[in-house]
């Protein structure tokens, strides 16, 4: 008996790449062509929500309904004796794993909602008794082996985990990160190997254990979304689910911690990362537990603005990456970090390591994975359309769905007939979205200029008002408002990065911004 069909094969091993595949890569749109045949509609090949938010992709229905047809009969053959080759079993399994993620995407996105709100995942998944006897029947048919090289050992808990684990990386991916544009595409595409690698299959048979030990690093001006994606990344590593209780191991939504190290003075960073003996210090009144400590295996901690690490610190985090452990302050016990690390800075961390403020044995130990976040300005130049739809995102996000609309049509009136299509954005889409609020508040916007409201510089100037240093002060607040990064403004001034952050008015900079 024949396994497939001449006009099958094509159809399998299709499945099978969506099974597998990036669905932010372009590849998935042909996947699915290949699929459907007549009946697939084209679409666009960057897959996010933008700004027609209700839009479905019609494929994915269409798929699941083919993919609930051609299994069974699969299977019957199998049963029956049809022979099949080890790459036609490959393509068969991959087809199983499709139809098993969209037969139950109902239970995996309930989990996801529930997570997001009372985060009680670890309660009782009542349909996972069916998924698992849906696997067996699928997967375990007696006489047949299936590839070893792929799943034989992977067990229906196993699978069901992964299940939920892909859902909660779409979510936060399409959901995330917003943007039709390819580098926007290209972004939640490296989101996506960020969390599986470029191989899923070998992801699924080991790597999803040692995930913890690979550290990304976000690099992107400010603005551009770096704590977006690390919360993406960080969300979706992959949770256990014990067969035995039906329950998860960990909740995903509490597995995920940020700290933003620009915040902290050196001492309270280390305090908070690693943890501190009651009178270690002044203040320390009672034992505290570190973010690294309270970290669960399989869940995450967010650096941001890793270049403002002290060279100590930065000593200690290196041995935390090296060696897995850390002490707390003032005590010599050892302890273990068992999650993964995840990593942000808009700073040039090349010039730091030149300029010796930033340790290359640890820019090492961050880099195993590398993710740059495109600027608002590369968005628009590659899609000019894209700002309209980024401003429906930002306006749905600040006044709700019923006022959206109006609220984007006067903000993108008021861009491009007072700022102009050529505005750089500086801020990027932090900016852009304060440029929203303004709009619905003022009903303008007034970009970061150099004098403060109802004083006139060049006046100031002239009159010779205006000292040296108050000029420098002023000149380097304006260009770090621009910027929003101390590392561009002192390129841009040609001055030393610790000398612009101690000339920036802080008050200035608040007027400059609001």
């Amino acid at each position: 008996m024949r396994f497939l069909e001449p006009h099958e094969a094509s159809v399998l091993s299709a499945f099978s790449a969506l099974a597998t595949g990036n669905p932010f890569l372009p590849e998935r749109v042909e996947n699915e062509r290949r699929a459907l045949g007549p009946a697939f509609t084209p679409l666009t090949t960057v897959w996010h929500e933008g700004a027609d938010f209700d839009a479905p992709n019609p494929n994915v229905d269409r798929l699941f309904e083919r993919a609930a047809e051609l299994a069974p009969e699969l299977r019957v053959r199998l049963t029956r004796g049809a022979r099949a080759g080890a790459g036609e079993l490959g393509d068969y399994q991959g087809l199983i794993f499709y139809l098993l993620y969209y037969r139950y995407i109902e239970v995996f996105q309930e989990l996801v909602e529930r997570g997001q709100t009372t985060k009680s995942t670890t309660a009782k998944v009542r349909a996972y008794a069916r998924y698992r006897d849906d696997a067996k029947h699928f997967l375990a048919i007696p006489g047949v082996r299936l590839p070893l090289e792929l799943s034989l050992d992977l067990p229906p808990e196993h699978l069901f985990a992964w299940g939920y684990q892909v859902r909660r990386a779409f979510e936060g991916t399409f959901r995330g990160i917003h943007g039709g544009s390819m580098p926007a595409a290209r972004l939640r595409a490296a989101v996506w190997q960020s969390i599986f690698t470029h191989d899923s299959q070998r992801y699924g048979r080991s790597l999803y254990q040692r995930m913890g030990d690979l550290t990304t690093l976000v690099l992107g001006e400010s603005g551009t979304g770096k704590e977006l994606v690390a919360r993406a990344i960080g969300l979706a590593r992959y949770v256990p689910f014990d067969p035995e209780t039906g329950c998860f191991q960990e909740d995903p939504g509490a597995s995920f911690e940020a700290v933003n190290l620009s915040a902290l003075s050196p001492s309270l960073i280390e305090s908070e990362l690693f943890g501190h003996r009651r009178g270690a210090f002044t203040g320390a009144l009672e034992n505290r537990v570190g973010w690294l400590e309270a970290c669960p295996p399989f869940g995450s901690v967010f650096l941001d603005e890793i270049g403002e690490l002290e060279g100590p610190i930065q000593v200690k985090l290196l041995r935390v990456l090296q060696a897995r452990g850390f002490q707390r302050v003032g005590e010599t016990h050892e302890r273990h970090f068992e999650g993964k690390i995840i990593t942000a800075t808009n700073r040039d961390l090349s010039e730091e390591i030149a300029a010796g403020r930033f340790r290359q044995d640890l820019y090492y130990r961050l880099c195993s994975d590398v993710i740059r976040t495109p600027t608002l300005r590369e968005q628009i130049a590659d899609s000019p359309e894209e700002l309209r739809d980024l401003i429906a995102v930002l306006a749905r996000r600040i006044v709700g769905d019923e006022d959206h609309e109006a609220l984007t049509e006067e903000t993108a009136r008021f861009v491009e007939g007072e700022l102009g299509l050529d505005y750089a954005w500086p801020g990027n889409v932090r900016e852009l979205e304060q440029c929203v609020r303004n709009v619905l508040i003022r009903g303008r916007y007034e970009p970061p200029g150099l004098a403060r409201p109802g004083e006139d510089l060049s006046a100031l100037l002239r009159e010779g008002k205006l000292s040296a240093d108050d000029l420098l002060r002023r000149y380097c607040t304006e260009v770090y408002a621009r910027v929003g990064s101390y590392e561009e403004a002192s390129r841009r001034l040609g001055l030393d990065r610790r000398t612009v952050k101690a000339k920036v008015d802080t008050e200035l900079l608040e007027q400059l911004r609001g």
